[in-house]
């Protein structure tokens, strides 16, 4: 098949979730002999152009078309979607994937010229609390148009997919991301860069916004008695004012420890030497943090929105979402008991490897693409 892939920001990057997702899609398309074009969005990367990566025209096989953009924020998803879209029907794929509902805005003038359409909705986002009124709108409307339009329509949880049918009446097709087995690293380049050893440190890694709930464990971890730092990694957008208020109320606390944005070595030996891994968000679709965070055998801490308990099942602590006392409960408890953490930790990445393969999500999406797997055989 010829396929085309719009709506993330850029591969290769480590900007989020979505596009962890394409890269993983696309690249494995590409070796069982489908050509795969994907369109990055032109710009820099949102944490900062320092961490741009080189701009490429092909990526392990896979053609990477740029797309122009502008400057204004609330401009650049609707101008990145409508170009790409215009090219895509120029050159004829035989699937369009349409990755947030950002870009969904697009599928009724790429169907208006025959083109078929699968929608993939990784979350709610017309209520993340980032967005403004504009955004929030155009998200809901991109939300419905993958509803109305599209040929298929896939979501990461259980909840999403109670969401659009309770809205839109409209069966949809779970789909999940995946979890490659990872090699652990030591702890030589954290000791160096922030003083922190193996086991000697909570962490938190995602990006750094107030649906992440980082508020919750900022406050939840100054009552921790512990000589375990926190360490919070992850990219900052803009200096918002929840990002200012964050940063004061940790300031108060010199165990807490901000990194900014991370990859590569330092991003693995994080994850690979933590005591806990902390996830206390109110809003997701699936976290990619998530199954990283286990699939490097850490201990997970998380919040008991459905889309962290379909992923963890048994095989993490769960406190009550937003509730700051429990969350504190449950990270004291972890703190006394070390061998409560390392049966958790014993047990993570051998269940996560097993639930979630990227191999058979691509095999799955491929069957959708070709129209042998729909809504209706679910």
């Amino acid at each position: 098949m010829k396929i085309a892939i719009i709506g993330h920001k850029r591969i290769p990057s480590n900007e989020g979730g979505i596009e962890k997702g394409v890269e993983q899609h696309a690249v494995r398309m590409v070796t069982r002999g489908h050509q795969v074009e994907v369109y990055n969005r032109g710009g820099h990367n949102i944490y900062g152009s320092e961490n741009d990566e080189k701009r490429l025209k092909y990526y392990k096989g896979v053609r990477i078309i740029t797309v122009p953009t502008c400057t204004n924020n609330a401009l650049t998803v609707p101008i990145y979607s409508l170009l790409s879209t215009l090219r895509a029907i120029f050159v004829r794929y035989d699937v369009v994937s349409y990755r947030a509902s950002g870009s969904c805005v697009m599928i009724p003038l790429a169907k208006l010229f025959g083109l078929r359409c699968i929608a993939s909705l990784h979350g709610i986002d017309s209520q993340r609390a980032k967005w403004g009124k504009f955004a929030k709108w155009y998200l809901e409307l991109g939300e419905k148009m993958a509803a109305k339009y599209a040929d298929e329509l896939l979501v990461l949880s259980k909840n999403m997919q109670r969401y659009i049918w309770n809205k839109y009446h409209r069966k949809t097709i779970l789909f999940a991301n995946g979890m490659d087995r990872v090699e652990k690293v030591s702890d030589e380049i954290i000791r160096t860069k922030y003083g922190v050893k193996k086991d000697e440190y909570i962490l938190f890694l995602s990006r750094i916004v107030p649906e992440k709930g980082v508020h919750y464990l900022v406050k939840a971890y100054r009552s921790v008695d512990s000589d375990k730092k926190l360490v919070i990694a992850g990219g900052i957008e803009k200096e918002t004012e929840y990002i200012v208020e964050l940063k004061k109320i940790a300031s108060e606390d010199p165990r807490i420890i901000f990194t900014g944005f991370t990859k590569g070595d330092l991003l693995r030996s994080l994850y690979s030497n933590a005591y806990v891994y902390v996830l206390p968000s109110d809003l997701e679709g699936m976290a990619n943090s998530l199954l990283e965070g286990m699939g490097y055998g850490n201990c997970c801490l998380v919040s008991d929105i459905p889309e962290n308990t379909e992923v963890v099942e048994d095989k993490a602590v769960i406190f009550r979402k937003g509730d700051v006392e429990d969350l504190r409960m449950k990270l004291q408890n972890l703190v006394d008991n070390p061998s409560v953490v390392q049966k958790y930790k014993s047990e993570a990445a051998d269940f996560i490897l097993a639930k979630y393969n990227w191999d058979d999500i691509v095999t799955q999406m491929l069957g959708i693409y070709e129209g042998k797997i729909t809504a209706n055989d679910y």
